[in-house]
Protein backbone atom coordinates (compact mmCIF):
# COMPACT_ATOMS: atom_id res chain seq x y z
CA UNK A 1 0.00 0.00 0.00
CA UNK A 2 1.72 3.17 -0.84
CA UNK A 3 1.04 6.14 1.89
CA UNK A 4 2.00 9.88 1.69
CA UNK A 5 3.16 9.11 5.35
CA UNK A 6 3.42 6.54 8.15
CA UNK A 7 3.85 8.92 11.12
CA UNK A 8 0.30 8.76 12.31
CA UNK A 9 -0.21 12.21 13.87
CA UNK A 10 0.81 13.51 9.69
CA UNK A 11 -1.88 11.03 8.84
CA UNK A 12 -5.84 11.74 7.93
CA UNK A 13 -7.73 9.59 9.98
CA UNK A 14 -9.08 8.63 6.41
CA UNK A 15 -5.53 7.15 5.48
CA UNK A 16 -5.65 5.00 9.07
CA UNK A 17 -8.84 3.44 8.43
CA UNK A 18 -7.62 2.54 4.74
CA UNK A 19 -4.54 1.05 6.19
CA UNK A 20 -6.54 -0.75 8.83
CA UNK A 21 -8.43 -2.56 6.31
CA UNK A 22 -5.18 -4.67 5.22
CA UNK A 23 -2.69 -4.34 7.93
CA UNK A 24 -2.38 -3.70 11.75
CA UNK A 25 1.32 -2.94 12.70
CA UNK A 26 2.43 -0.10 14.78
CA UNK A 27 5.82 1.13 16.16
CA UNK A 28 5.51 3.38 19.05
CA UNK A 29 9.10 5.11 20.38
CA UNK A 30 9.20 5.98 24.21
CA UNK A 31 11.82 8.40 24.78
CA UNK A 32 12.27 11.23 27.50
CA UNK A 33 13.56 15.26 27.53
CA UNK A 34 16.45 14.97 29.69
CA UNK A 35 20.33 16.64 30.54
CA UNK A 36 22.12 15.43 27.13
CA UNK A 37 25.93 16.68 27.29
CA UNK A 38 25.83 19.16 24.14
CA UNK A 39 22.64 17.60 22.53
CA UNK A 40 19.27 18.75 22.60
CA UNK A 41 17.39 17.46 25.91
CA UNK A 42 14.58 15.84 23.13
CA UNK A 43 17.90 13.08 21.48
CA UNK A 44 16.78 10.08 22.97
CA UNK A 45 12.96 10.79 21.79
CA UNK A 46 14.49 11.88 18.42
CA UNK A 47 16.83 8.64 18.47
CA UNK A 48 13.38 6.05 19.09
CA UNK A 49 11.53 8.13 16.88
CA UNK A 50 13.87 7.53 13.80
CA UNK A 51 14.61 3.95 14.66
CA UNK A 52 10.49 3.46 14.88
CA UNK A 53 10.35 5.27 11.34
CA UNK A 54 12.97 3.29 9.73
CA UNK A 55 11.55 0.18 10.98
CA UNK A 56 7.56 1.15 10.06
CA UNK A 57 9.59 1.69 6.44
CA UNK A 58 10.94 -1.50 6.23
CA UNK A 59 7.78 -3.89 7.82
CA UNK A 60 4.82 -1.85 6.38
CA UNK A 61 3.67 -0.26 9.63
CA UNK A 62 2.80 2.86 11.01
CA UNK A 63 5.03 4.45 13.46
CA UNK A 64 3.76 6.74 17.05
CA UNK A 65 5.94 9.27 17.90
CA UNK A 66 5.96 12.35 20.65
CA UNK A 67 5.77 9.85 23.51
CA UNK A 68 8.98 11.35 25.35
CA UNK A 69 7.70 12.77 28.69
CA UNK A 70 8.66 9.33 30.89
CA UNK A 71 10.52 8.38 33.86
CA UNK A 72 14.52 10.02 33.04
CA UNK A 73 16.48 8.44 35.96
CA UNK A 74 19.93 9.84 37.65
CA UNK A 75 19.72 12.56 34.93
CA UNK A 76 17.16 14.37 37.36
CA UNK A 77 19.94 17.15 38.54
CA UNK A 78 19.50 18.44 35.13
CA UNK A 79 17.28 21.58 35.57
CA UNK A 80 16.21 20.52 31.59
CA UNK A 81 15.32 17.32 32.72
CA UNK A 82 11.44 16.40 32.55
CA UNK A 83 10.63 13.72 35.28
CA UNK A 84 7.56 11.46 35.54
CA UNK A 85 7.10 8.55 37.97
CA UNK A 86 7.78 4.96 36.38
CA UNK A 87 4.40 4.19 38.15
CA UNK A 88 2.79 7.29 36.06
CA UNK A 89 4.41 6.47 32.51
CA UNK A 90 3.73 2.40 33.44
CA UNK A 91 -0.24 3.59 33.12
CA UNK A 92 0.24 6.51 30.59
CA UNK A 93 1.78 3.87 28.11
CA UNK A 94 -0.80 1.60 29.11
CA UNK A 95 -3.57 3.69 28.42
CA UNK A 96 -1.92 4.69 24.94
CA UNK A 97 -1.93 0.37 24.00
CA UNK A 98 -5.18 -0.04 25.03
CA UNK A 99 -6.24 2.46 22.75
CA UNK A 100 -4.17 1.58 19.60
CA UNK A 101 -5.45 -1.90 20.36
CA UNK A 102 -9.01 -0.34 20.47
CA UNK A 103 -8.08 1.36 17.18
CA UNK A 104 -7.34 -1.96 15.49
CA UNK A 105 -3.35 -2.22 15.99
CA UNK A 106 -3.18 -5.99 17.14
CA UNK A 107 0.42 -5.89 16.41
CA UNK A 108 2.52 -3.35 18.18
CA UNK A 109 6.18 -2.79 18.75
CA UNK A 110 7.54 -0.49 21.38
CA UNK A 111 11.05 0.51 21.37
CA UNK A 112 13.21 2.87 23.16
CA UNK A 113 16.96 4.31 23.21
CA UNK A 114 16.67 5.02 26.69
CA UNK A 115 17.99 2.36 29.20
CA UNK A 116 15.36 2.95 31.96
CA UNK A 117 12.94 2.73 29.82
CA UNK A 118 12.86 -0.65 30.24
CA UNK A 119 11.22 -0.26 33.80
CA UNK A 120 8.54 1.47 31.95
CA UNK A 121 7.96 -0.32 29.14
CA UNK A 122 8.50 -4.26 30.53
CA UNK A 123 5.71 -4.50 33.06
CA UNK A 124 3.75 -2.57 30.36
CA UNK A 125 4.05 -5.01 28.24
CA UNK A 126 3.40 -8.02 30.43
CA UNK A 127 0.51 -6.45 32.40
CA UNK A 128 -1.14 -5.75 28.42
CA UNK A 129 -0.92 -9.31 27.96
CA UNK A 130 -2.63 -10.47 30.81
CA UNK A 131 -5.29 -7.93 30.60
CA UNK A 132 -6.16 -8.03 26.56
CA UNK A 133 -4.42 -11.57 25.43
CA UNK A 134 -2.45 -9.92 22.80
CA UNK A 135 1.33 -10.35 22.63
CA UNK A 136 2.64 -6.92 21.71
CA UNK A 137 6.58 -6.53 21.95
CA UNK A 138 9.28 -4.26 23.69
CA UNK A 139 12.73 -3.22 22.20
CA UNK A 140 15.75 -1.79 23.88
CA UNK A 141 17.68 -0.48 21.10
CA UNK A 142 21.37 0.50 22.99
CA UNK A 143 21.35 -3.40 23.11
CA UNK A 144 20.32 -3.63 19.51
CA UNK A 145 22.30 -0.87 18.46
CA UNK A 146 25.61 -2.46 20.64
CA UNK A 147 24.86 -6.04 18.69
CA UNK A 148 25.22 -4.34 15.51
CA UNK A 149 28.42 -2.23 16.00
CA UNK A 150 29.76 -5.61 17.27
CA UNK A 151 29.01 -7.15 13.74
CA UNK A 152 30.12 -4.12 12.22
CA UNK A 153 33.55 -3.42 14.26
CA UNK A 154 34.18 -6.63 15.47
CA UNK A 155 34.25 -7.90 19.43
CA UNK A 156 34.20 -4.72 21.07
CA UNK A 157 35.65 -6.09 24.21
CA UNK A 158 38.48 -7.57 22.88
CA UNK A 159 39.67 -5.09 20.20
CA UNK A 160 40.63 -2.51 22.90
CA UNK A 161 40.52 1.35 23.08
CA UNK A 162 40.88 2.01 19.52
CA UNK A 163 37.34 -0.14 19.01
CA UNK A 164 35.49 1.26 21.55
CA UNK A 165 36.33 4.83 20.31
CA UNK A 166 34.67 3.42 17.14
CA UNK A 167 31.68 2.78 18.82
CA UNK A 168 31.21 6.33 20.67
CA UNK A 169 31.40 7.91 17.41
CA UNK A 170 28.72 5.21 16.12
CA UNK A 171 26.65 6.27 18.90
CA UNK A 172 27.09 10.21 18.51
CA UNK A 173 26.61 9.33 14.79
CA UNK A 174 23.36 7.59 15.15
CA UNK A 175 22.52 10.63 17.57
CA UNK A 176 23.26 13.21 14.63
CA UNK A 177 21.49 10.77 12.21
CA UNK A 178 17.96 10.33 13.52
CA UNK A 179 17.89 14.22 13.97
CA UNK A 180 18.76 14.04 9.83
CA UNK A 181 16.35 11.27 9.44
CA UNK A 182 13.51 13.00 10.79
CA UNK A 183 14.33 16.58 8.93
CA UNK A 184 16.10 18.12 12.04
CA UNK A 185 19.94 17.99 11.74
CA UNK A 186 19.85 21.87 12.51
CA UNK A 187 18.27 21.40 15.57
CA UNK A 188 21.79 19.94 16.94
CA UNK A 189 23.75 23.43 17.42
CA UNK A 190 27.06 23.36 16.49
CA UNK A 191 29.14 23.32 19.58
CA UNK A 192 32.88 22.08 21.21
CA UNK A 193 33.36 21.55 24.72
CA UNK A 194 31.60 19.07 25.88
CA UNK A 195 33.81 16.22 25.43
CA UNK A 196 35.44 14.50 28.78
CA UNK A 197 37.34 11.92 29.92
CA UNK A 198 36.76 11.57 33.71
CA UNK A 199 35.15 9.23 35.04
CA UNK A 200 31.30 9.42 36.45
CA UNK A 201 30.90 10.98 39.84
CA UNK A 202 29.22 8.15 40.92
CA UNK A 203 31.63 5.83 39.20
CA UNK A 204 32.39 4.57 43.19
CA UNK A 205 29.57 2.93 43.08
CA UNK A 206 29.44 0.93 40.43
CA UNK A 207 29.62 -2.07 42.28
CA UNK A 208 25.99 -2.01 43.27
CA UNK A 209 25.07 -0.13 40.54
CA UNK A 210 25.75 -2.89 38.36
CA UNK A 211 23.86 -5.39 40.41
CA UNK A 212 20.74 -5.02 38.55
CA UNK A 213 20.18 -4.08 34.54
CA UNK A 214 20.48 -0.37 33.67
CA UNK A 215 19.24 2.12 36.24
CA UNK A 216 16.77 -0.39 38.08
CA UNK A 217 19.21 -1.18 40.67
CA UNK A 218 19.56 1.50 43.04
CA UNK A 219 17.88 5.14 43.42
CA UNK A 220 20.50 8.06 42.31
CA UNK A 221 21.03 11.21 40.37
CA UNK A 222 24.03 12.22 38.85
CA UNK A 223 26.16 14.52 40.75
CA UNK A 224 28.01 16.46 37.84
CA UNK A 225 26.07 17.51 34.72
CA UNK A 226 29.04 16.38 33.00
CA UNK A 227 28.20 12.63 34.33
CA UNK A 228 25.29 12.34 31.26
CA UNK A 229 26.52 12.52 28.48
CA UNK A 230 30.18 13.16 26.90
CA UNK A 231 29.81 14.75 23.22
CA UNK A 232 31.47 14.76 20.09
CA UNK A 233 32.87 18.51 19.20
CA UNK A 234 30.76 19.82 15.94
CA UNK A 235 32.85 22.51 15.09
CA UNK A 236 30.94 23.32 11.76
CA UNK A 237 28.12 21.88 10.09
CA UNK A 238 30.55 19.87 7.45
CA UNK A 239 31.15 18.09 10.88
CA UNK A 240 27.83 17.53 11.88
CA UNK A 241 26.73 16.56 8.49
CA UNK A 242 29.67 13.30 7.93
CA UNK A 243 28.64 12.33 11.49
CA UNK A 244 24.94 12.63 10.72
CA UNK A 245 25.70 10.48 7.59
CA UNK A 246 27.25 7.47 8.91
CA UNK A 247 24.71 7.48 11.84
CA UNK A 248 21.95 7.15 9.13
CA UNK A 249 24.18 4.29 7.69
CA UNK A 250 24.24 2.66 11.53
CA UNK A 251 20.60 3.07 11.68
CA UNK A 252 19.79 0.96 8.72
CA UNK A 253 22.42 -1.57 9.58
CA UNK A 254 20.86 -2.26 12.85
CA UNK A 255 17.38 -1.98 11.63
CA UNK A 256 17.68 -4.93 8.80
CA UNK A 257 20.09 -6.88 11.85
CA UNK A 258 17.02 -7.40 13.61
CA UNK A 259 14.60 -8.31 10.54
CA UNK A 260 11.33 -6.56 11.32
CA UNK A 261 9.60 -8.19 8.54
CA UNK A 262 10.24 -11.51 10.91
CA UNK A 263 9.55 -9.68 13.71
CA UNK A 264 5.80 -8.50 12.90
CA UNK A 265 5.34 -12.15 11.83
CA UNK A 266 6.37 -13.62 14.69
CA UNK A 267 4.07 -11.51 16.77
CA UNK A 268 1.05 -12.87 14.83
CA UNK A 269 2.58 -16.34 15.27
CA UNK A 270 2.75 -15.82 19.06
CA UNK A 271 -0.58 -15.09 18.96
CA UNK A 272 -1.76 -18.54 17.86
CA UNK A 273 0.47 -20.25 19.75
CA UNK A 274 -0.94 -18.17 23.07
CA UNK A 275 -4.30 -19.19 22.47
CA UNK A 276 -4.03 -22.35 22.50
CA UNK A 277 -1.86 -21.99 25.29
CA UNK A 278 -5.32 -20.28 26.67
CA UNK A 279 -7.36 -23.26 25.39
CA UNK A 280 -4.59 -25.51 27.57
CA UNK A 281 -4.41 -23.60 30.53
CA UNK A 282 -7.81 -21.73 30.96
CA UNK A 283 -6.88 -20.78 34.35
CA UNK A 284 -4.14 -17.96 33.36
CA UNK A 285 -4.95 -14.37 33.28
CA UNK A 286 -5.02 -13.72 29.73
CA UNK A 287 -7.39 -16.62 29.12
CA UNK A 288 -9.76 -15.75 32.26
CA UNK A 289 -9.86 -12.31 31.19
CA UNK A 290 -10.20 -12.14 27.37
CA UNK A 291 -12.75 -15.31 27.48
CA UNK A 292 -16.43 -14.69 26.86
CA UNK A 293 -18.68 -15.24 30.41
Amino acid sequence: MELRTRILPKMLNSEVEAYLEHNDIIFVSVGTVELHGGYPLDSEAVISEAFALEMAEAADGLMLPGLQYFYAGATASGRGTTQVSVRQGIDYLSAIAHSLLRQGFKRQVYMSFHGPAMMTCSPMVRDFYDETGVPILYIDLATQMGKAAQSMAGNLGDLGPEAMLKFMRMFHGVTLGSYDKLGRLEDVPLVTGYQHQTPQSCARFNDILNLSAQSGSVGYCFQEHSDHMSTIDLPDEAARAALAAEGREVIAQTVKQMDPAHIVAQLRNLNEYNRLTNEKFPWTPSARNTRTV
